[in-house]
């Protein structure tokens, strides 16, 4: 029997650009998001290019200016529906179905690629980011909303095959093996290779300025039209609350936020979140409420923004220290303090919330 993919999340984030509006639509329900620049008017006469589509099981848009923006958009459009025929487990065609079933395959370039930076991403985070975490997600119910509380014994039985660095990859090849009982699934990196590719999309047919929002997860193009950087409001995790945790100021980044609020369900007065720690088998619970990761590069933001929710507040930094020129961070924690990395200390505000910057090491 086939199973589906399980559904990585992000927390909808809001970008202030103009006065028109979209939807993003999570498993929590949708939300609507307001695009406007910091006066609320439109900016320019230059109007974009503009497309809702819904795919990789959530609602994106792709925003494009410049002289061929409608085809960038429209290609952009068709390389998100290849790239989600590739890499979704739930699609029994798919490259990452075939590998979970046959156990081996040679995979295209593109998987291939995805494969190499999830191996690459689970030594960098010391196993944290696992793409074999898949049937422990189905276990659980957050893959297709069969929500419910596994028997520890279960739990043990199925960590034993969540292992990445179990995993056979021959580069030259792209030839993929893997042990028996064990399913990979991509979808907590997925998005933000997409993002990325959409990048090189827009820089190949001239677009000067854009943004792709792929379920919450942003990448954004060069600044906005009139010069200025692109304000990125994000979502509180208090889902009753009106306000952002803050508003972020930025250009050519990816912007990416991962959160336990964002899928979960509850038993006997217990929630349970859906960032799963391969350690334990349970929801991660190391004091952390959400985590933004804010990166040139798309593919590592996506792939981190869970990873430090995992490792909790504490070792986070450490890591950060460790890797601070490839990304910079906001972190929430459970006590409502956010903490954010020194690249950002300049870029981020927050009205709500009391805001500490963690400073770079002093190299001799």
């Amino acid at each position: 029997m086939k199973k589906k993919r399980m559904t990585v999340v992000r927390i909808v984030l809001t970008i202030l650009f103009f006065t028109v509006q979209v939807f993003s639509l999570s498993s929590c329900g949708r939300e609507e998001s307001n695009l406007k620049n910091a006066s609320g008017s439109a900016v320019g006469d230059n109007e974009p290019a503009q497309r809702s589509i819904f795919a990789m099981d959530t609602y994106m848009t792709i925003t494009a200016y410049g002289e061929k923006k409608e085809e960038a958009v429209d290609v952009a459009v068709g390389e998100i529906q290849r790239l989600e025929k590739l890499f979704s487990a739930q699609n029994e065609d798919s490259e990452v179905a075939i590998v979970n079933e046959s156990g081996s395959e040679i995979l295209s370039e593109e998987t291939g690629t995805l494969i190499e930076k999830s191996l690459s991403l689970y030594d960098m985070t010391g196993g944290l980011f696992d793409i074999a975490i898949y049937p422990l997600m189905l276990e659980w119910g957050f893959v297709n909303e069969k929500y419910k509380v596994p028997e520890k014994v279960q739990i043990d039985k199925l960590l034993k095959n969540i292992d990445a660095s179990q995993i056979e990859y021959d580069k030259e090849n792209r030839l993929i093996t893997l042990p028996d009982e064990m399913e990979i699934d991509l979808g907590g990196i997925a998005k933000g290779y997409t993002s990325a590719r959409i990048m090189e999309i827009f820089k190949e047919y001239g677009v000067t300025s854009g943004l792709v929002s792929l379920g919450g997860n942003v990448q954004l193009l060069g600044s906005r039209q009139d010069g200025s950087e692109w304000r990125v409001g994000i979502q509180n995790p208090d889902t009753e609350s009106q306000d952002f945790l803050g508003i972020l100021q930025v250009s050519d980044k990816a912007v990416i936020t991962s959160g336990g609020y964002e899928r979960y369900f509850e038993k006997d007065g217990v929630t349970y979140h859906h960032i799963l720690d391969p350690r334990t088998g349970y929801p991660a619970d190391r004091g952390l409420t959400s985590v933004t990761i804010v990166s040139d590069d798309g593919t590592l933001a996506d792939g981190l923004s869970t990873s430090l929710f995992i490792m909790g507040k504490e070792d986070a930094l450490a890591f950060w220290h460790r890797h601070e020129d490839e990304f910079d961070a906001i972190l929430l924690d459970q006590d409502g303090k956010v903490t954010i990395t020194e690249g950002l200390e300049e870029k981020f505000t927050s009205d709500i919330f009391s805001v500490t910057v963690e400073k770079r090491e002093q190299k001799d």
